[in-house]
């Protein structure tokens, strides 16, 4: 560190430091910088530079502020120490001033203005403090304010319960923090990116599955601790039972120490430049009658959101649940011995309730829906605000909703009024407010085909797994450790979806997987849920339950299936990063953890040696020119969707899957109830700084009221379980 000269010029050097100007460069921003926000380095992986042809600039806002840290007030002209001699009392005065103007003003101006970021740094963000989005421990501790404000490879990070680790990011990206919380985006010089580059980017993503909507295969324990639980809702149940135990409060304990900034460290790290962050409803608010923890998440959900941004990660919101649950299980069918067989109802344990579907489906389906359109709504509101919607460009507005149960009409109609509904709060076309996915409710990539035509900015999410298809998985992947690593597997995955994802993004506009795995078969731990179906496997799923075993062909193999996938799908997320130790002490569903396999071994430590992999193993597909249709990224036509199209799916839909009335007769709420907003982050401001952290709804126009029921009016009992229930008279 070089130090400012002391002389009896240090007034006139000072006072020139104070009233000159800036350079207009990165070197010189008040804000940090990572390296690759230089203007001739534009890259979207936090940040890798990839020798590629498809635009990588990500160099947008990561979060909003309208103005730039102001320093201590300082007087417009110092007094001039003179040479003129003095008694020594006076000269030791004098020296004692000087040092005490050197440290309060020349010291702040040299490391907040001048002083370009050392390499070795600690994270934070101080003065300022966080209630929501800060402590690996408590979102409620204050940030200490001598925290430094980025670091990159090897840096020292300090975390706000004050344990260290360090950054490792051999990519050349930075961790992002500033003394002020929200003056976390580049400066003027750096490119801005615009949501159509956005899409046209390679999406290389992990998702943070198991974290805020529990699943048994991702948190083991937790279920084996209660022997029958099966799902979330009865999880919560015994566990508000269990008050010896810490009764709910242990899920609380969960949303604080499974995933930690580490992680988010590690996966920036990775070279993975988004996370899909699934979500529930009860985030919000819970109805009575329904067990979930009501409203304790969303501070650690915030606070998750402010990693994503200090380390350059964007995120995909995924609601995950949906009132009256929209999947909740199927039928499987099988081939064995030749033979087609049914096999047990295959459970979606990830709505938060097994069982029949009731969004849009049964006696209270109509009703169920209205409840999840408040809570879109209550989302949109949040993450299109200034300060998020550069960290929060998609949501995903529902998961995994079961075409075949509830209706392509029928879902279709939900689909147009939720885009109609958050249209009217951002506004349309590039730039006002998130992308919005949809799931292909597995009904295939190519029976979207012309959907909503005129929309604006859908993008169509598919998980493609192999897992589930029912076959015995035999064929070996531990084939070796050179260009034949992984047998059929690698191939398989090229033929399956390369051609189905280009077709879709020729037919259809922006085509993502948000979810596939290295499961090539259906082994782990309660991965079909608890006790689990039986394995279609026709091996010894044991031994793909303890990777400690496995040799170094079987993770060569795996690698090069996980590479092919990637390379396949094109833009995708990971499905998932982090899975739980059982009670055995180890991960017994590892197919399904990018986060063991980057570490053993069988996960690329590179996402961008996948590219090419298909073409290697002389697999080619339609090549999709990098192309969309204005509209479909908010261009051009966006939001002008044909009048054919709206008049033939109106809300709410006229018929209801298995109701033998119309839906006009069902049941419905009535949009006079409080609504129930997200907070925002609580900060402590400077003495000279104001912070604007939003007030959680973007748009003061919509001022309607959420869901409630209607005075006089009955309805069942429990409308997660109404299929069968009577209709209720009208009222």
């Amino acid at each position: 560190m070089s130090e400012r000269p002391l002389s009896s010029a240090t007034s006139d050097i000072l006072e020139a430091a104070l009233h000159t100007p800036l350079p207009i460069n990165a070197d010189h921003d008040l804000r940090p910088q990572p390296s690759f926000l230089a203007a001739d380095i534009p890259t979207p992986r936090n940040s890798l530079v990839p020798p590629f042809p498809y635009s990588t600039d990500t160099s947008g806002n990561l979060l909003y502020n309208d103005s730039k840290p102001e320093l201590d007030k300082i007087p417009e002209k110092l007094p001039r120490l003179t040479r003129k001699r003095r008694p020594l009392i006076f000269i030791l005065i004098g020296l004692v001033i000087l040092a005490i103007i050197v440290l309060g003003v020349v010291l702040p101006v040299y490391f907040v203005v001048v002083k370009k970021q050392q390499r070795n740094s600690q994270d934070g963000a101080a003065p300022t403090s966080t209630s929501a989005g800060g402590s690996d421990s408590d979102p409620d501790v204050n940030i200490p304010p001598t925290r430094a404000t980025s670091g990159g490879d090897g840096s020292t990070v300090t975390k706000d319960d004050g344990s260290t680790f360090t950054y490792s990011n051999k990519f050349g990206g930075f961790c992002k923090s500033s003394v002020y919380f929200f003056d976390l985006f580049p400066s003027s010089s750096a490119k801005k990116r615009n949501h159509q580059q956005l899409v046209t980017e390679h999406f290389d993503g992990v998702n943070l599955g198991g974290l805020f909507v529990l699943e048994p295969f991702i948190s083991p324990a937790l279920f084996q601790k209660y022997p029958s639980s099966v799902d979330e809702w009865t999880l919560s149940t015994l566990m508000r039972a269990d008050t010896a135990n810490g009764g709910i409060n242990q899920l609380e304990d969960h949303y604080n120490t499974f995933i930690t900034e580490e992680d988010i460290a590690e996966i920036a790290g990775a070279g993975l430049n988004w996370v899909r962050l699934p979500v529930p409803f009860w985030a919000i608010e819970v109805w009575p009658g329904e067990p979930f923890l009501a409203q304790t998440s969303w501070k650690y959900i915030e606070r998750l959101l402010g990693w994503c941004r200090k380390y350059g990660i964007r995120v995909k919101l995924d609601l995950h649940t949906i009132p009256g649950s929209q999947n909740g299980k199927s039928f499987v069918l099988s081939l064995k011995n030749n033979r087609i067989n049914l096999a047990l109802l295959l459970g979606y344990n990830h709505s938060g309730k097994l069982g029949d579907p009731n969004f849009l489906n049964g006696v209270m389906g109509i009703a169920n829906a209205q409840r999840a359109l408040e809570y879109i709504r209550v989302f949109t509101e949040f993450i299109s605000q200034k300060q998020y919607k550069d960290v929060v460009p998609m949501f995903g507005i529902m998961n995994e909703a079961l075409l075949s149960t509830i209706g392509r009409s029928q879902l279709t109609s939900f689909y147009l009024q939720a885009h109609t509904m958050i249209r009217s709060i951002t506004g349309y076309g590039e730039g006002n407010g998130p992308y919005v996915s949809i799931h292909d409710g597995f009904g295939g990539l190519s029976s979207w085909e012309g959907f909503l035509e005129g929309a604006d900015r859908i993008i169509l999410d598919t998980h493609p797994y192999l897992a589930f298809d029912g076959s015995s998985s035999t064929s070996p992947i531990d084939t070796g450790t050179g260009d034949n690593a992984g047998g059929v597997w690698p191939t398989t995955a090229c033929n399956r979806w390369a051609t189905g994802m280009n077709n879709s993004r020729s037919n259809f506009g922006v085509t993502i997987a948000g979810e596939f795995s290295n499961g090539f078969n259906d082994c782990g731990l309660y991965l079909k849920g608890i006790p689990g179906l039986g394995h279609s496997y026709g091996g010894n799923c044991a031994d793909w339950q303890d990777s400690s075993n496995w040799s170094a062909a079987t993770k060569a193999g795996l690698l090069k299936f996980a590479e092919a996938s990637m390379d396949a799908l094109g833009d995708w997320f990971f499905w998932t990063w982090k899975v739980g130790n059982s009670t055995a002490g180890i991960v017994e569903s590892p197919l399904w953890s990018y986060q063991l396999g980057l570490r053993d071994g069988w996960m690329p430590t590179d996402p961008r040696a996948a590219l090419g992999t298909c073409a290697s193993l002389g697999v080619s597909s339609p090549n999709f020119d990098g192309n969309f249709q204005s509209w479909q990224t908010g261009g051009v036509g966006a939001g002008t969707i044909a009048a054919s199209s709206t008049s033939s799916y109106p809300w709410p839909p006229a018929t209801i899957s298995n109701v033998g009335v119309p839906g006009s007769l069902l049941p419905t709420y009535t949009s006079t109830g409080t609504v129930a907003t997200l907070a925002p982050p609580t900060l402590t401001a400077s003495p000279t700084k104001s912070i604007d952290v939003g007030n959680g709804w973007f748009n003061a126009q919509d001022n309607g009221g959420a869901p409630t029921p209607i005075a006089g009016c009955t309805y069942p009992l429990n409308s997660w379980d109404a299929i069968d229930a009577a209709v209720p008279p009208p009222c």
